[in-house]
């Protein structure tokens, strides 16, 4: 079997034994992941597994989430055609590209110089996909207000300066760590906000987003 058709194949598998069987019911998310080679936005040595039901490296010490992760973000996003997301943690730009086919435009954030250079010659072919390299805690304010905001990874805090970058109505799907333990959450934004967890789905860790430790004195 050529490499090719083996990935088609591993695509297709992954399709029906992660996406259909795990809640992920949003038709046009399964019809992006079934289409867009998830092979080709991984670290090139992770080729070979990059449909399996775990996270797969990408390079400078990170990771792309579980492709059914992944999934659960994008339905609870709850994406319409309309919508101009704010995507933290692009990694090589796999979710960029399942965004871009279902959302008006994507602002996809990058801390790692490598990695958003990666992400930048893979959205060549995304006219409505903006790479924006900076400190994912920050955002990409210039283009504010957004529809959703999607955390693709697990964080202690979502930051303020995240939030406000949201208009009224904004929803947002993220991983989050508590006690230890990551999980999916979402929210809306209103006159406050919360994350609240819907899935006890492990996610890889983003950097930046640890909570300030408290100092102790012994007793």
């Amino acid at each position: 079997m050529m490499v090719s058709d083996a990935h088609d194949a591993a695509r297709a598998a992954m399709v029906v034994s992660q996406l259909r069987t795990s809640a992920v019911t949003d038709p046009r998310v399964v019809a992006a992941m079934a289409a867009v080679p998830r092979e080709a936005f991984v670290a090139p040595e992770a080729a070979p597994v990059a449909y399996n039901d775990r996270p797969v490296p990408l390079g400078d010490g990170r990771e792309q989430n579980a492709p059914l992760a992944t999934g659960r973000l994008l339905v609870a996003a709850d994406l319409r055609p309309s919508d101009r997301v704010l995507l933290i943690g692009a990694g090589r730009g796999y979710t960029a590209a399942l965004l871009a086919g279902l959302v008006a435009q994507v602002v996809a954030v990058e801390s790692s110089k490598d990695l958003a250079d990666a992400t930048r010659a893979a959205m060549a072919a995304y006219a409505n996909v903006t790479v924006v390299e900076g400190a994912l805690g920050d955002g990409a304010p210039a283009g504010a207000p957004y529809d959703v905001l999607i955390v693709d990874g697990a964080v202690e805090q979502l930051p303020n300066a995240l939030v406000e970058q949201l208009r009224s109505g904004a929803r947002v799907a993220s991983g989050v760590i508590e006690n230890g333990v990551a999980r999916l959450a979402s929210g809306v934004k209103s006159d406050g906000f919360a994350l609240v967890p819907f899935a006890d789905i492990d996610c890889v860790v983003l950097p930046g987003f640890a909570r300030p430790r408290t100092f102790h004195f012994p007793g």
